[in-house]
């Protein structure tokens, strides 16, 4: 299998920090609810519904929140109403950029988005300008520690994985179809192997390296969209500098 680039120069991570706490329930929540509008309330038949309470639970969502979220979604419960929009564009340095969100009014996201964009030097696209830069995957980190590079290699193979990075020191990096993502998972929880991390994820095919000072400047436009409330997930090809001092 090939290598590929740490996961960590490919995703900018939101912050799972205290302080930001409040902003991913309500990310989650919102997915939750549309996922359960889209496909029904049921875990077992709604593969997306599925993953978001995953990521509910790994959040430490309590119980009561995720119900109540769902059955907003179902209609059992009033709610607001969120639209999935997708905005593309590019940053500092020619890094494509790739956007989901969810929305109760696009009249008010699209130019909100659009002056962020202005704000930090980049430029918003018309839709599909960049999708084709990017593969929809699934993506796996598993602990060093809990298991060895021929089992986790052996396993990878054997759940339909397409590829498996050894190149981070702490983690295996396993990369698998969109469409494989649940069966992934299961593998890796019915033999033993902690999952540390795990997202469906848009992934470059070829990553741009940008200097640091194009770094500095993507960086701030990611993380002022992150910011932004109605935005679920950003993706961008840019493979950063890192500091000399770091």
């Amino acid at each position: 299998m090939s290598g590929h680039n740490k996961w960590s120069t490919i995703k900018h991570k939101k912050a799972a920090s205290d302080a930001k706490r409040g902003k991913i329930f309500t990310r989650i929540i919102k997915e939750l609810t549309v996922a359960a509008r889209e496909g029904g309330g049921s875990v077992e038949s709604n593969a997306r519904l599925r993953k978001a309470v995953d990521d509910a639970k790994a959040a430490n969502m309590p119980a009561d929140n995720i119900k109540r979220a769902i059955q907003r979604g179902t209609g059992e419960l009033p709610g607001v109403q969120y639209e999935e929009v997708v905005y593309e564009g590019y940053g500092p340095g020619g890094a494509a950029i790739y956007i989901e969100a969810l929305t109760d009014n696009k009249n008010r996201t699209l130019p909100e988005v659009r002056h962020i964009f202005a704000k930090h030097g980049g430029n918003l696209g018309e839709s599909g300008s960049v999708r084709f830069l990017f593969d929809k995957r699934g993506y796996f980190a598993v602990d060093r520690g809990n298991v060895g590079e021929d089992r986790i290699m052996e396993i990878a193979l054997e759940a339909g994985a397409e590829d498996l990075s050894t190149e981070d020191p702490e983690v295996f990096e396993i990369f698998t179809p969109a469409d494989n993502y649940h069966a992934m998972k299961s593998a890796l929880e019915t033999r033993g192997i902690e999952i540390r991390g795990s997202e469906l994820s848009m992934v470059p095919q070829t990553p741009v390296i940008l200097d640091s000072e194009k770094s500095a400047q993507l960086s701030r436009l990611i993380e002022s969209l992150e910011e932004h409330e109605d935005v679920q997930n950003v993706w961008s090809t840019a493979e950063l500098e890192e500091s000399p001092m770091e």
